[in-house]
């Protein structure tokens, strides 16, 4: 009998700090809009997406990019429970990430295999992940903790800490955070709004994501 062929799961990446200069973070209220949308972010320069389990369709969305846009790096944001992480590994996400951490959601984060990016905003909980062998992270809420300041005074005491800051980021400031040393990429919604979703427009997703992956260094 001959072999049956299956379709081979990319590797995860190894950092998904370097995939792009901007992760789109995306709310969806439709899971059809998902492989249309992840369409428009790849075109415009975007692969890595992550799609924030804040709704119920969120598992489905990331399963759907994850069989159907292979250029697409799918996944799964505001990830709170171990439940929820092995729910995104289910689906299909590439990699994970959280607005904060627990020791428990760290051990699940782990056992997952798959790259993550727990959220931290203070010098405590950033040495905190680094005494546990974690090097990069998520800088949340970005703006609301310090934003670049505190990001460029965390640059000298903690140089293996490696940050993906997100929360009141847009055009008009990612840039600033990009310059940073230990800032890999940022998040950001701002080439995503929801009234933009709503209509379908994917042209306008795709513009948005092209100038924002115009952004590197």
């Amino acid at each position: 009998m001959a072999a049956v062929s299956r379709p081979v799961t990319p590797p995860a990446p190894a950092s998904v700090l370097d995939l792009a200069p901007v992760i789109p973070v995306v709310v969806l209220d439709d899971a059809a809009d998902a492989v249309p949308l992840a369409r428009a972010l790849v075109a415009g320069g975007l692969p890595a997406i992550e799609i924030t389990f804040r709704t119920a369709v969120a598992p489905e969305a990331v399963r759907t990019i994850a069989r159907e846009v292979p250029g697409a790096v799918v996944g799964a944001g505001t990830v709170l429970t171990p439940a929820q992480v092995n729910t995104a590994v289910a689906a299909g996400a590439r990699f994970l990430v959280s607005p904060g951490w627990t020791d428990r959601l760290l051990t699940a984060l782990r056992a997952s295999g798959l790259p993550f990016l727990p959220g931290v905003s203070t010098a405590s909980e950033v040495m905190a992940l680094l005494e546990r062998g974690v090097t990069e992270m998520k800088f949340f809420p970005a703006e609301a903790a310090g934003g670049t300041r505190l990001l460029s005074a965390l640059a000298s005491p903690l140089p293996r800490a490696r940050f993906c800051p997100t929360g009141g980021i847009g055009p008009a400031t990612a840039a600033s955070y990009l310059a940073l040393p230990n800032v890999g990429c940022v998040g950001g919604s701002w080439m995503v709004p929801r009234e933009v979703l709503r209509a379908g427009d994917w042209a306008t997703v795709e513009r948005l994501a092209r100038e924002a992956a115009a952004l590197r260094r």
